[in-house]
Formats: C-alpha cells, structure tokens, sequence
C-alpha cells in the first residue's frame, strides 16, 4: 500500500511515516520545511520504500502526481504553533484553506481515503468540558489574529465533511489535543519543549498570563496508533473523531514538574501574553477532550502517562543539547 502524508517532515508526520514504514507500507511525504525539519526523516531516508518531495502542497501539479498513485492521504500539512500564527496569520489562512481544498479537489477525482488532521482550537472558547465531537464552537473575535488558526481548521473541516456529503469522498478528521514527544521543537510556541530546554540549560521557564490555563498532553506515538485504525476502519468516513488525553495540568504547574523532573534551579518566569506575542491574546482556559468515540470505534487507548512522555522528552533533549 503507498501511503502520502503531507507535512511529513513535521513532528508527527515523520513519527508516522517511521510507524507506516515498519508496517510494510509505500510513504510519500511532501514538505516544503517551512516548519519541517528534514534531519526528522533521517530514520526514513535511505528506506527504498521511502520518497520525499521538497514542495508545497498549494503546487496542483506535483499533488496531483502524488495523489494518482497512492491509496491514502493523510494530511498533515498546516501552519502551526500559536506564535507563527500571530506573527503570519496570512500564511496560516492560505496554507491551512488553499492547501486542504487542492487535496480533496484531487482526492475527489481519484477516489482516495484521506485523514484530515484538524485541531482542539476549534472548540475556541467552549466552556463545556470534557470537549465531544458535536459540542458547539465558540471562537474570539476576528480582531484576535490567534483565532484565524481555529477558523481555518474549521473551514477544513466543513470543506472535507462537504466532500463526503456530496460526492462520497472518504474523509475522516481528527482534532489533535496537544501532541507531545522527541523531536518536537518549542520554535512556535509549543510549552513543553521550551520549558524542558530551558530548565536543561539553567534558564527561566517562561509562563505566559497567570500559568493556570490547563492542557491535556497526549504522547506522539499513542496519536499515531489512533490515527492509523481510523484509517483502516471504514466506519470512520465522514466523522470527527478527538485524540487526546483525559490527564489535565495548568501550565504553572506542568512548568514545576519539569524544574523538578530535570533537577533544574531555574526560575519560572510569569509574563503577560501582550509581552509574549506583541499584541492582545486570547486565550482558552482548559482544553480537555471527550475521547469517547475514538475508544468505542477502534479501542484506542493512552499507553502514555504525562510522567511518562516527560521523561521520554527529557532525555531526548538531554541527549540532543550534549551532541
């Protein structure tokens, strides 16, 4: 089977291009490394059933290619990470709209399965919690760039549902609940990795606002698993489907478990999110999924405790701050 992911020079895409590898499968992976990183595909590179392509997927003509001979797409591609959203929205709206829209036109005339990756964002300021697939989606006003990601990944999502509605395109999407693991990079935002790096280095672990926004982090490997039996399961077509972990922790205190995960003396650092961004943000509170659905159609499962995925993500950067 020849499986494309796009973005797959990202964090996630090359943990499941690695994982779709040792199943035997056939991996395309396109990534124009705008925020990919190709040492993340070292492991793939060399593997006669591995083939990267350095492009966009907003180029039709390569995806076509691309799209004619594989059996599945999982679309991964976007632009991510709150501060490359601030500070680009333009290429986060065109990116993340124009790029899905290219992939299901072709899909379409194909036939082929795709895997939308969307995101918790889309809950926006919902303060129903646990999130459930078909709770409503509360976004902050337009004047908050912050929230052109969350509107685009819900156009992705109307876009892809509309496809399977009208022309029977097999479309599954999944919203992804703070993916953590090795080789994730705190260069847009993401907290866990700024904060390991830091507390390795002796520098201060910078929380932004209050630090008592609380997330639920889910181990990159356990995501994976997820998004391949949905794949595999055609009773997943044309459904939304939450990845995540139920293991809720505020930032403040996710940034004093580090410190003393890594016996580290730094400081942590408390500023506002104006200073962080350069502008007003907008936050949401908690982000706790409902993971409901996923478990009673494919048995998925977190094998991964936060303890657990901390210890595996503090070794790596030990390891990678020594070489």
């Amino acid at each position: 089977m020849r499986v494309l992911i796009t973005g797959g020079a990202g964090f996630i895409g090359s943990h499941l291009c690695e994982k779709l590898l040792r199943n035997g499968c056939q991996v395309d992976v396109i990534d124009d490394l705008s925020t990919g990183n190709i040492n993340n595909l070292k492991n793939c590179i060399g593997n006669r059933d591995f083939n990267f392509v350095n492009d966009s997927v907003l180029n039709e003509k390569i995806m076509y290619t691309l799209i004619d001979r594989c059996e599945i797409i999982y679309h991964l591609a976007a632009a991510v990470g709150v501060k490359l959203i601030v500070e680009q929205p333009v290429k986060t709206i065109e990116t993340n709209i124009r790029g899905t829209e290219i992939i299901l036109d072709i899909a379409r005339k194909y036939g082929r399965r795709v895997l939308l990756a969307s995101t918790s964002e889309v809950y926006g300021k919902n303060g129903k919690v646990p999130f459930k697939e078909d709770d409503d989606c509360l976004l902050g006003p337009t004047t908050f760039s912050r929230w052109s990601y969350a509107c685009s990944k819900a156009i992705d999502e109307f876009l892809g549902l509309a496809y399977y509605r009208q022309f029977g395109l097999p479309v599954i999407i999944v919203r992804l609940f703070n993916t953590v693991g090795e080789r994730q990079t705190g260069q847009y935002g993401m907290v866990i990795p700024r904060f390991v790096k830091a507390a390795l280095l002796g520098e201060p672990l910078t929380v932004y606002g209050d630090g008592k926004q609380s997330r639920c982090f889910t181990y990159v490997q356990d995501v994976i698993n997820g998004l391949i039996a949905l794949v595999n399961d055609p009773r997943s077509y044309g459904n939304v489907y939450n990845i995540g972990s139920m293991e809720e922790i505020s930032v403040e205190n996710l940034a004093i478990k580090i410190k003393e995960m890594t016996g580290s003396s730094s400081e942590i650092k408390y500023i506002p999110y104006e200073e962080a961004y350069g502008q007003a943000f907008d936050d949401m509170m908690r982000r706790v999924p409902s993971i409901e659905k996923i478990q009673r159609q494919v048995g998925y499962k977190q094998h991964t405790s936060l303890n657990e995925m901390l210890g595996i993500i503090i070794d790596y950067f030990r390891k990678e701050l020594n070489k």
